[in-house]
């Protein structure tokens, strides 16, 4: 044990040796909270904790994985897999699985994911009528969702007027009855979503005193990871837990909470010393991972809020070098500037791809990006994307194996009822539906009993009923003795599965089959895999939680050699070796849609300080003078967070002028400008261009095509109108890559050039628009 608390330096080892009492250890960017985190629970084990009374709290299923693997260096993997240790999704999950029949729940209950809620949501604004394009699904799941993690239950909604004024404002007076259907559908059909996950736990503990003490005694000793993080509702969770022995750790960076959208609380971090008494306070200042321009970047810009826990971030890493400023076009010229700098600095200091990454502020700013990294033949993934478990064939192989272990789930039975198509159409599940709702039954039991109700369907299509739940019964037998992936193998086949994706010989049906024989290999690793951990039976309910939590940054298959595609709040936690931070600007980040508060901006600003200190040796901001938004091209201004940097730790490159016209005015009747007013000065050492002169379009002399003779350069990556280019010319083009000239036609400002590119394939280019490069 010795030889890892040496590893510590003063200030994390203080924290890592206090044994019991509350504290708050604010740990700044990069320096080293993971550490002190799995250092202080091995210690506390070698102090003769049981394992089995410590909780540990983590934010992803991979820092949590991650602790969990260090903790087994210290202290050996028996002991380490007796720890409560995981997400609060996860824990709780598996403290409502014990405890899920006093709620009226089974304890195989189904997690809803958000494509689950919205299905069912979009179902109930159906059968009431309502119009969809007031009670748009989203929104509505959206704003349950806040509910739930407010602690506003259905109950709760109908006796708060105010509640129920602002929907009826809003033109939604349903929503309060919308929100009691679903609850009640979830209910009937065994089935909980994320937020319930933590609402129903308060209701556990808050419900069952018997409960609440149980727990107490097991989890004498709390830590709780990026406590900035935590809702309301996890917030009073931690509070009961902890509130008998009151030994609880919470570690988190006031600077890096950004996730008040989701229903973040801040000031559960910045109150933490009201909530305990004798509260010890640890500070983590020196960071471990970024140069000190950096870090003394993101210090003087997060300087700038108001609202925050006092700490001085210090690195002891060498100076570095400035942040990269740089002002482009357009963002296709952004894309262009990123891949060309990611290509040319991976070659000059023999990096991978895997050391760049690329953040910012939504996803739809990734598609510039991604076709300029394609065009260099950049390997990248795009996370937060469509994960694997979100397609649609996947889902409906997952949706079989709910249906087995959970057949109240309405869900997963209207996805496969008739996929592969057994004849059961959808007027015959509105009326199921109907009727269950009529019997206050499930969908299968109405199913099961078709023979003796009284319900519209005829003989024929009955009997396809009748053989839909014979075969779930079946599998339901088979689960009994059989692991995960036996299961699985045997439904896929069963149910027609493969062989209804077999039938399409398309790439996108080879895909499909693709997709299920990796979905089949992944049940396999996990039925391996449980092999490791104690009391596991590597069965199809452990399986599908394992999926239901799992997120998208958990896991990364492939090729680990990409550059890294983000938005911002996915890369919390995370750490890159040059990092670009893209679309400085003013509307978008900050965004637009906040900068009504100054709590609003205060989050932005936490926002870009999380972007910067992602960064280890080298951070580029990019911003640009237009860009695409909603299809138009708008002008855009520099982000006020530029200006927020000192301007010490920047290396401000401003490109060589590029005019869209030829100006009709002499610029020296204005007079000259004083440098102080300049916003963004061209550094000193920066070579000047000199200005071409541009002919007349009417005054270019045009050859016929069999008479030009090829041109073995074309300096400039300008547009050819007066170039003599001829077919068999290899061309460069910004968009396209690499191509060979066909043909030439037309002639004056008409004249065309065709041309195979090697990745865009054949296109036509109108010559006097066209940028392009004649390289042989």
């Amino acid at each position: 044990m010795e030889k890892y608390l040496n590893q510590l330096n003063e200030a994390q080892l203080a924290p890592t040796l206090q044994k019991d009492g509350p504290m708050i250890i604010i740990a700044g960017a990069g320096s080293g909270k993971t550490r002190v985190l799995t250092i202080r629970i091995a210690y506390l084990m070698h102090q003769g904790v049981d394992p089995f009374n410590i909780l540990a709290l983590t934010f992803t299923n991979k820092a949590a994985r991650e602790m969990k693997t260090r903790i087994s260096d210290i202290v050996g993997n028996s002991e380490a897999k007796n720890l409560w240790m995981g997400t609060f999704h996860s824990v709780f999950a598996k403290i409502l699985r014990y405890e899920a029949d006093r709620l009226g729940y089974p304890s195989n209950f189904t997690i809803y994911d958000t494509q689950d809620s919205d299905r069912l949501i979009a179902s109930i604004i159906k059968e009431m009528n309502l119009d969809k394009d007031v009670y748009k699904y989203k929104q509505i799941r959206s704003r349950i969702s806040s509910y739930k993690n407010s602690l506003i239950t259905v109950k709760a909604y109908f006796n708060n007027p105010e509640l129920m004024e602002a929907d009826a404002a809003a033109r939604r007076p349903q929503m309060g009855n919308i929100y009691k259907n679903y609850v009640e559908r979830c209910f009937k059909a065994g089935a909980m979503d994320f937020d319930d996950l933590l609402l129903k736990t308060n209701e556990l503990l808050t419900r069952f005193p018997n409960v609440l003490a149980k727990y107490q005694d097991r989890f004498r000793y709390i830590l709780v990871d990026e406590y900035q993080d935590t809702n309301h509702s996890q917030y009073l969770i931690v509070r009961a837990l902890s509130d008998r022995f009151q030994n609880i750790c919470v570690v988190g960076d006031d600077a890096q909470s950004i996730y008040a959208f989701r229903g973040a609380n801040i000031n559960n971090i910045l109150n933490f010393q009201r909530d305990y008494d004798g509260v010890a306070v640890y500070r983590l200042e020196q960071n471990y991972r970024s140069t000190k321009n950096i870090v003394n970047a993101a210090n003087s810009v997060i300087d700038k809020n108001q609202n925050k826990l006092e700490k001085v971030v210090w690195t002891a890493n060498d100076e570095g070098q400035k942040i990269k400023v740089n002002r482009l076009m357009t963002d296709g010229d952004e894309g262009r500037y990123i891949a060309s700098t990611i290509f040319e600095t991976k070659m000059n200091e023999q990096l991978h791809n895997s050391d760049f990454a690329v953040l910012y502020r939504t996803n739809a700013q990734s598609r510039a990006i991604e076709d300029a990294l394609r065009k260099r033949d950049i390997p990248y993934r795009i996370y937060g994307g469509l994960s694997f478990y979100q397609r649609k064939e996947i889902k409906d192989v997952l949706s079989y194996l709910r249906l087995i272990l959970n057949p109240a789930d309405e869900e997963a039975l209207k996805r496969v009822i008739n996929f592969p198509a057994r004849g059961i159409g959808q007027t015959t599940v509105d009326r199921l539906i109907v009727t269950a709702n009529a019997e206050d039954k499930t969908i299968f039991e109405v199913i099961q009993n078709i023979s003796n109700l009284d319900i519209n369907i005829n003989r024929g299509t009955q009997g396809k009923l009748q053989d839909f739940a014979t075969m779930i019964e079946s599998f339901q037998v088979m689960n009994t003795n059989a692991n995960a992936f036996e299961l699985a193998e045997h439904v896929v086949k069963v149910t027609g599965l493969i062989r209804e994706f077999n039938k399409d010989g398309t790439p996108e049906g080879v895909a499909k089959m693709e997709n299920i024989e990796e979905l089949l290999n992944g049940i396999k690793d996990f039925v391996e895999g449980q092999r490791e951990i104690v009391d596991s039976t590597a069965s199809l309910s452990e399986f599908l939680e394992d999926v239901a939590l799992a997120t998208d940054l958990d896991a990364d298959k492939g090729d680990p050699d990409h550059v890294a595609l983000m938005t911002i709040h996915l890369a919390k936690g995370l750490e890159f070796s040059h990092v670009f931070i893209v679309g400085m600007e003013e509307d978008l980040f900050p965004s637009a849609m906040s900068m009504n508060t100054r709590s609003e901006l205060e989050e932005e600003r936490r926002l870009f300080y999380v972007a910067l200190t992602r960064a280890e040796k080298q951070a580029y901001l990019t911003h640009t003078l237009s860009r695409y938004r909603w299809g138009k091209l708008i002008d855009a201004e520099p982000s006020r967070f530029i200006e927020e940097i000192d301007e010490q730790f920047l290396d401000i490159i401003t490109p060589m002028e590029e005019r869209r016209f030829n100006p009709m005015l002499d610029a020296s009747i204005f007079g000259d400008i004083e440098p102080n007013k300049v916003r963004f000065a061209k550094p000193k050492t920066a070579p000047t261009r000199q200005k071409k002169e541009r002919k007349a379009p009417e005054k270019f002399q045009i050859s016929s095509p069999k008479k030009m003779k090829p041109v073995s350069k074309t300096s400039g990556g300008g547009n050819l109108f007066d170039s003599k280019l001829v077919a068999g010319n290899v061309v460069n083009h910004q968009r396209f890559g690499r191509g060979e000239v066909l043909k030439i036609e037309g002639k004056g400002q008409d004249l065309k050039a065709e041309i195979a590119f090697e990745k865009g394939g054949t296109k036509k280019l109108l010559l006097r628009f066209a940028k392009l490069e004649v390289i042989g």
